[in-house]
């Protein structure tokens, strides 16, 4: 009876090791799925979807599947909030991907922050997103995103050095991205000794810019800088056509978004923005992730809504998938040491990431990664031939 019991036992066991070896490897994803900001992470999520179907199809992590749970944030702080308390408490997942707005990142990822889980900022670009916990031990916040303080010298960059424009309007909506944009911009513009004629504000859901145009065309701007997303930025494209005033936009990424590019109609085209991803077969990687994705979900136009929030969606799986391997474990703190010290080079679709972050450093993009694109023909090309150029080369961190 006593080795029957001990058999029992024993296979009781077995059966237990078993089954933990197979739970899922549960990875958050938030990011607004509905609302203004969709385009952006609808297409975050599926590239974060096609990454994770390839990886587990390969046989996933640790002889584990990873599994998704998603969360619409709605670009809401309270929603994010919410969200990053039951993705912790409810869901355990051992790390998170997503944060579209800077605003929500900011208002979520200080509970990941204290619950000692790894948060990979695949789209959300305010500067102070990854320094937010820099005076503690330890920093749990990455990101595969070109930051504000890269594509802020970018923009005044291309305006005012490439392109020789002199009296520069910024025009900034009033979240945290798009002050703190307008705030990295003036310091990029400051370097160069110029000041915008004027700054003006706008609030999401605006539909008429016809105020804030005219101060700009009133204290004569030959340019107009832009830190918003795709609704209303279009709306500022249709206040310059419907008032007859057509000066150059160059703005952050957001001008890539479709619903800028749709909204504004032909009133859109010339628009130039950094972007580290542009919806071109430069390299293998690059036609193979474009193929997939385009038979997966099927865009309109066979033209991705947001190809930089897809692509990079795409690279933080796998750069997080890479950590979990070296580590050997889903422990938050050793996700976060290999995340720090990653030993082998992951072929992204932006990039390949050689050794992105460093214990001080966990911000993957690097100013010689990103290009610019210029929306042209409904969509967002190369604004330069060297760039295109550049992109069918390996850009690795500088």
């Amino acid at each position: 009876m006593k080795f029957t019991s001990r058999l029992t036992v024993v296979a009781l066991a077995c059966t237990a090791v078993t089954a933990f070896a197979a739970d899922p490897i549960k990875i958050g994803v938030d990011g607004p799925f509905t609302g203004g900001s969709s385009s952006m992470g609808v297409s975050m999520r599926d590239g974060v979807r096609l990454a994770t179907d390839e990886i587990n199809k390969a046989g996933g992590v640790l002889g584990r599947q990873i599994q998704l749970v998603e969360r619409d944030d709605e670009a809401k702080n309270e929603r994010g909030v919410q969200i990053a308390q039951e993705l912790i408490n409810n869901e355990k997942v051992v790390a998170v991907v997503g944060y579209i707005n800077t605003g929500v990142g900011l208002a979520s990822e200080r509970f990941f922050e204290n619950a000692k889980i790894p948060v990979m900022n695949n789209v959300a670009t305010g500067s102070v997103l990854t320094h937010q916990f820099d005076k503690e031990p330890d920093n749990y916040v990455f990101r595969n995103a070109a930051s504000d303080s890269i594509q802020a010298p970018m923009i005044v960059e291309e305006a005012i050095t490439k392109r020789g424009f002199k009296k520069p309007a910024i025009l900034a909506d009033s979240t945290n991205y798009g002050q703190l944009g307008r705030k990295d911009l003036n310091a990029a513009l400051a370097a160069k000794g110029v000041k915008p004629v004027t700054e003006e504000k706008f609030n999401i859901g605006d539909v008429d810019m016809t105020a804030q145009l005219l101060k700009a065309k009133e204290a004569g701007a030959d340019v107009v800088l832009t830190y918003g997303i795709g609704p209303e930025l279009a709306q500022i494209a249709n206040g310059m056509t419907k008032l007859g005033w057509k000066v150059p936009i160059v703005g952050s990424w957001t001008l890539s978004m479709a619903n800028y590019i749709d909204n504004a109609g032909p009133g859109g085209e010339g628009a130039r923005m950094p972007q580290t991803f542009i919806q071109e077969p430069t390299t293998p990687k690059r036609q193979s992730f474009i193929i997939a994705y385009l038979k997966t979900f099927a865009p309109k136009n066979n033209r991705m809504d947001s190809p930089v929030s897809a692509a990079q969606g795409y690279d933080s799986v796998y750069l997080l998938a890479a950590a979990i391997k070296q580590a050997g474990s889903t422990d938050g703190p050793k996700i976060k040491a290999a995340l720090e010290d990653l030993k082998t080079p992951i072929e992204g679709v932006v990039t390949t990431y050689n050794h992105p972050f460093s214990k001080t450093d966990h911000e993957a993009i690097t100013a010689n990664i990103p290009v610019f694109g210029e929306v042209k023909g409904n969509r967002v090309v190369y604004a330069y031939a060297d760039d295109q150029k550049k992109a069918s080369e390996v850009r690795v961190k500088k």
